[in-house]
């Protein structure tokens, strides 16, 4: 048996899987709370992350009705590029900077005119950072937070604490490491200079985790963990990964031709590449992997977000607001929205507020909104697609996961505007499935192909097929979508 452990922004999921059946046992889930402040900070406390786990692993403990010391292994999927720095005695210095913080744009900028700009980021890189990125926020502790700056003795990202809280370990792996902003992602290495142009005593770079393989122990489960968790002892940890790299496991997305897609808080694209894929866009971020390779990928910072703030405006529940999409045509009678509530990060549009246009007195209706949301959702997610096609990417059936996954219209929206084969996993929580699968690879020896073939199945009655008439309908409300990118942000 083997824990998957998924700490994303809203909440930290956990199952357990039996890796020879290949089937889940037992899920749990606890949300979490979100500092939001409205110049762009998005942060949590870590320590909310690991009451969330053990709450959601005595959840699913309890629905999988197993005796705790079964676990073998446990693999952790995190939330990305989040900043996490510890003291010299391993306590916490300030809250957690999320990937959706915005509020080191000013840093990140000043960053990329020290790399030469985005195509100098990229030559060195092999991505160009953008705000949500690591290694703004340390420039912005720096200024905001000097005491506390200056006792960082360990720079982690959100996965990377789980476990050291788990192991007493410190160690990053390759696929979460590559989206700090300080890591090349052609060389498999960290780029300390950036670091020293930050701060040039050398601590931050002294600070740094060991890299360490996606198949490679992080360690083992520390006696007092294993006891407050009823565990046995030596339970391996795997290194884990960003929750796109576990997400891709939990897909079977570890070979070319697959192309997943994230409906969740924000939207995610993402397909295996044997080799270095590096886009001339900016918006492509050409990730390490976590299972060997790379993982090009773009990532909007607007979905289900998005489409909740239009449920909640007119208070309806999730049946409610489907009814209501079914109910609208097709580029909701005009209405184009661009639903950038949070910014947006492809486009780069990191200090973007929403629009909404093309109302009139005749198609002001509730229905049009909301078909006009999730439009505009996808449209961002069709972006991006177009972003990779145009890298060299192939792909003709999307996997489809996160909430938004759940609506058999939202999946037909997809099917019309990627005009492509959509079908939805089995098991929906793909980031938590995947931490699980890497620590069965990481503690039985067995392939990681065989293990996604046994344990990662798609349901083929969630299956969706383009249908001609909307594709060609979807492709001209795209283009308007497009062109109001062009006329409001010159994108």
């Amino acid at each position: 048996m083997y824990l998957g452990i998924d700490c994303g922004t809203q909440g930290t999921k956990v199952v357990v899987l039996d890796a020879e059946q290949g089937i889940l046992l037992g899920e749990g889930y606890s949300p979490h709370e979100l500092i939001s402040l409205n110049n762009g900070r998005r942060e949590q406390q870590p320590q909310w992350w690991t009451e969330a786990l053990v709450r959601a692993y005595g959840q699913a403990i309890a629905q999988a009705g197993i005796n705790p010391r079964q676990i073998a292994g446990i693999g952790i999927s995190g939330q990305q590029h989040g900043l996490v720095t510890l003291d010299r005695n391993g306590q916490i210095l300030r809250p957690a900077k999320l990937w959706c913080d915005t509020e080191s744009t000013t840093e990140n900028n000043e960053l990329l005119d020290y790399l030469g700009g985005a195509d100098a980021a990229m030559e060195r890189l092999g991505l160009v950072i953008a705000p949500g990125y690591t290694v703004s926020k340390l420039l912005w502790m720096k200024r905001h937070f000097a005491d506390e700056f200056s006792r960082i003795a360990h720079i982690l990202l959100p996965h990377d604490y789980l476990n050291y809280w788990l192991t007493g370990e410190f160690c990053a792996e390759y696929g979460d490491a590559s989206g700090s902003g300080y890591f090349d992602i052609r060389q498999r290495c960290w780029d300390t200079a950036i670091l020293d142009h930050i701060d040039g005593d050398g601590h931050l770079r002294a600070a740094l985790p060991a890299l360490i393989e996606s198949h490679q122990p992080a360690g083992v489960v520390r006696a007092e963990i294993a006891g407050l968790l009823g565990l046995g002892p030596d339970v391996v940890v795997s290194s884990g990964g960003g929750d796109n790299m576990m997400g891709a496991i939990g897909t079977g997305n570890i070979r070319q031709g697959i192309i997943t897609m994230s409906l969740g808080t924000s939207g995610t694209v993402y397909a295996h590449s044997d080799k270095a894929l590096v886009s001339p866009n900016a918006g492509v971020a050409a990730f390490c992997s976590s299972a060997g390779g790379w993982l090009p990928l773009i990532c909007t910072m607007n979905l289900t977000s998005a489409s909740s703030a239009v449920q909640k405006l007119f208070q309806l529940d999730i049946a409610g607001f489907n009814d209501c999409l079914q109910q609208a045509p097709v580029g909701a009678e005009g209405i184009t929205m661009l639903p950038f509530l949070n910014g947006e990060r492809v486009p780069a549009l990191p200090q973007a507020s929403a629009s909404i246009l093309g109302i009139n007195s005749l198609n002001l209706t509730q229905s049009n909104l909301c078909r006009a949301v999730v439009e505009g959702t996808t449209f961002g997610l069709r972006y991006g697609l177009d972003l990779l096609r145009d890298a060299g990417l192939q792909g003709d059936t999307i996997r489809l996961i996160g909430g938004g996954a759940k609506s058999a219209l939202w999946r037909q929206i997809v099917a019309d505007t990627m005009n492509a084969r959509v079908v939805c996993p089995v098991i929906g929580e793909a980031a938590a499935l995947g931490g699980a699968i890497q620590a069965a690879w990481c503690v039985s020896g067995e392939s990681l192909t065989a293990l996604t073939e046994r344990c990662v199945q798609v349901d083929d009655s969630s299956e969706k097929l383009p249908v001609a008439a909307d594709v060609a309908a979807s492709e001209e409300v795209y283009q308007r979508y497009r062109q109001a990118l062009q006329q409001l942000h010159g994108v």
